[in-house]
């Protein structure tokens, strides 16, 4: 491990995967390449690849989970049923590229994120997606959900948004979107393979297009073809907060796999957001897969990420 320290900004990247890492990373490569779920998204194909129905998914003893309705999504709220950490709350915004609507894989992690903060509430939203919803209704239904909490009685410093993929640029976008608009901001983020360049122009999209497992080796996955973001600007801060100012952000914690096309995606934000005054974390994981994090503690390196987010947490 290397790990670089300054005054606003760490940086930490595993040298060596385990072997257990490596096995799940071959397998999850053949099983990917099998669905190819990472292609031809258009109009709903990935929800079509990966099926729109799953078993209900079962609270874990210990838990409870209320379901939200609100006007243009619902929303599932988790806290443990006895001593719930009142002094943090977690706004978890899933991944799935825009596209794909909440999988149960997501509630595991509703867990992991309560256990990261030693019992606190997890706010889980299914926002509205692509194609039938496109740009702005994820952001808006973001903003929705931040001010859901605000108005249960939870205070913006106990508030923390935490987000893969899509969702981790879309916690970033929240963000700026709150603070140009003069609301209150969080006290920390948590972005794992955050997708926060739309317009694909990283270095690490040519570098890892043969190594990423989940949309490498063709133009046709969802970070080329989209429905989200329609005719709209992709250089948008509120699409793409690469592009946007990280100034007055709250610090963040990133992880990202070294084979990623994301990976630049987390880099570049990581070091603009440092040289904007921003306490930023960055973890690079070495030939961990896209949102390897959803291998809960089945993973060596899964696990370690874990703990990194509680650790993170208890900083705050």
């Amino acid at each position: 491990m290397i790990e670089v320290n300054n005054s606003s900004a760490s940086y930490v990247e595993e040298k060596e995967s385990s072997v257990q890492g490596k096995i799940i990373s071959d397998l999850f490569y053949h099983i990917t390449n099998n669905m190819k779920i990472g292609k031809k998204i258009k109009s709903g194909e990935l929800r079509k690849k990966i099926g729109h129905v799953e078993p209900e998914w079962k609270v874990p003893e210990g838990y409870n989970m209320t379901h939200i309705d609100l006007k243009n999504f619902s929303m599932k709220f988790l806290l443990p049923n006895k001593n719930p950490n009142m002094k943090k709350v977690i706004l978890q915004l899933h991944g799935g590229g825009y596209v794909s609507t909440i999988r149960n894989a997501y509630y595991s992690c509703a867990v992991w994120y309560s256990q990261a903060a030693h019992g606190c509430g997890v706010l889980t939203p299914d926002y509205r997606v692509a194609p039938e919803h496109p740009y702005p209704a994820a952001l808006e239904d973001a903003v929705t959900c931040y001010e859901w909490l605000l108005k249960k009685g939870y205070c913006p410093e106990q508030i923390i948004v935490g987000g893969d993929s899509a969702g981790g640029g879309l916690a970033m976008a929240l963000i700026m979107y709150l603070r140009d608009h003069d609301m209150p901001l969080p006290c920390g983020i948590v972005a794992m393979s955050p997708w926060t360049d739309l317009t694909a122009s990283g270095e690490s999209y040519e570098k890892n297009f043969t190594t990423d497992l989940l949309f490498g080796n063709t133009k046709e996955s969802m970070i080329y073809i989209n429905d989200y973001w329609g005719e709209h600007d992709r250089t948008d801060p509120y699409l793409s907060p690469i592009f946007g100012d990280f100034t007055n952000f709250p610090p963040m914690l990133i992880q990202v796999g070294s084979p990623e096309m994301l990976l630049s995606d987390s880099v570049t934000v990581a070091h603009k957001a440092t040289e904007q005054g921003c306490n930023v974390h960055l973890s690079i994981y070495e030939d961990m897969f896209h949102i390897f994090q959803l291998s809960g503690m089945l993973l060596p390196e899964s696990k370690k990420a874990w703990k990194e987010v509680e650790k993170f947490i208890k900083q705050l």
